[in-house]
């Protein structure tokens, strides 16, 4: 758990994009795990007990979503909430949109990917996602938002919640995502262009605004730059001292 050094970061309170009794849905930032990879760099599940808003427990993330990804990340404020949510998820009753900039782009307007993922790791590169036949199913739909001279903005929706889905399914594809450094081209430098901009979960929903950091590549995919005011900070909301034990 978060020691009492562990104090949130003020931007905590501004990106919680919904709260209801059960659920809380946030919007996390590209770069920071949800869980403790290695000790001494920060994760969201440090700042749990300050996300309870009155609850006796902290929140806990209801599903995954990876280190350099940005955008809505649901957590159940409730042991039957996460319950609940696990359960939607598990039988895809949980509708996930993102938004991609890749390189290059699909001929077609929309379309199916579908090929099975497994993982594979070597000592030299450690480990990563690769197509396998005989590895997990995962489907994604993909349709194209806009185009650029050089890249296109999709919105994917995966099907399966495998991980590294849409970087492997666009990279399989011939056109990975942009900034993608693991399954993109060599030299692919960051940031991920790569958001989670709507969930939604029996009880709520959210859109998540664009990151600043990438507004110019997904300008340059097409993207108009009409992302809306951002979300409103939820009235009277104050992120809550961890009570005494």
């Amino acid at each position: 758990g978060a020691g009492a050094a562990a104090m949130p970061p003020p931007w905590l309170a501004q990106r919680i994009l919904a709260l209801t009794d059960s659920v809380l849905i946030l919007d996390k930032p590209a770069g920071l795990p949800v869980h403790a990879a290695r000790p001494g760099r920060p994760s969201v599940t440090d700042w749990l007990p300050y996300l309870r808003f009155g609850k006796r427990r902290d929140p806990q993330p209801a599903h995954r979503l990876d280190a350099d990804t940005a955008g809505c990340l649901v957590l159940g404020r409730t042991k039957p909430a996460l319950a609940e949510l696990g359960a939607a998820f598990a039988a895809r009753r949980v509708e996930k949109r993102y938004w991609a900039v890749v390189r290059g782009g699909p001929l077609a307007e929309a379309g199916v990917i579908e090929l099975p993922l497994a993982k594979t790791s070597t000592a030299a590169t450690g480990w990563r996602m690769r197509a396998d036949p005989a590895g997990q199913p995962a489907r994604t739909l993909w349709r194209v938002l806009a185009r650029g001279p050089e890249t296109t903005l999709l919105e994917l929706s995966p099907e399966t919640g495998r991980t590294h889905q849409l970087r492997v399914h666009c990279a399989a594809s011939g056109w990975p995502i942009l900034g993608d450094a693991l399954y993109g081209p060599r030299g692919a430098a960051g940031p991920l262009h790569l958001l989670a901009r709507f969930v939604a979960v029996p009880g709520a929903s959210a859109t998540a605004p664009v990151p600043e950091a990438l507004h110019a590549g997904f300008r340059a995919a097409g993207w108009a730059g009409h992302d809306g005011p951002p979300p409103p900070v939820l009235p009277g909301l104050r992120l809550g001292g961890v009570p005494e034990r």
